[in-house]
């Protein structure tokens, strides 16, 4: 049995309601600003398209978030060092931590948004799930560090959007500053192997 493809102006509808989210939360000052309403005459589309397409606001900030995480994914799974699976832990955690970072402040508006959608805890998310199992199984095979399960969330929790938000916008760290600040820190929970 073929799996069945979407309809083309489905498939067009989607991509024109990510964009036109993704342009909507980049410009606001509070992501709670932004309605499905707001995305949909942005996108050019019916509301009722927005709901059959994503369920929800979350449903739809969760697409754009995932879709827009994808190529780190990617380059995590699949790509060559330092974030590949080829790389040693010891070069692979603090290159991860830094793509997570450097996203995170790409993205902020979007991380923001998702993390502020009230829904369920960030902890929850499948996102989080997959990223803190990697992050452990990597932390595993570091020498003499113990506890990888909450070394893991607690190295996670230094890339959280509210975090990042707080100091890169309200504290106007600068990127390499923030970046500098976080390789130094995971340095230290790695024992200054780094």
């Amino acid at each position: 049995m073929t799996e069945r493809q979407p309809r083309k102006d489905a498939v067009r509808n989607r991509a024109a309601a990510l964009a036109a989210a993704d342009t909507l939360f980049a410009r606001c000052a509070s992501t709670e600003d932004v309605t499905m309403a707001d995305i949909a005459a942005a996108a050019g589309v019916g509301k009722g398209t927005l709901f059959r397409a994503f369920g929800d606001r979350t449903g739809l900030i969760r697409a754009l978030y995932g879709a827009r995480l994808e190529p780190l994914a990617r380059a995590v799974t699949d790509g060559p060092p330092p974030l590949g699976p080829d790389t040693p832990p010891l070069e692979r955690v603090p290159a991860l931590l830094d793509a997570l970072l450097c996203f995170k402040l790409d993205h902020r508006h979007l991380a923001l948004a998702l993390e502020g959608t009230g829904s369920d805890s960030p902890y929850q998310a499948e996102h989080y799930g997959q990223w803190h199992a990697l992050l452990r199984g990597l932390l595993e095979r570091v020498p003499g560090l113990d506890g990888a399960e909450f070394a893991a969330h607690a190295l996670l929790a230094a890339t959280r959007a509210d975090l990042v938000e707080h100091l890169a916008g309200a504290g106007e760290v600068p990127r390499e500053e923030l970046r500098a600040q976080l390789a130094a820190y995971v340095g230290r929970v790695l024992g200054g192997s780094v």
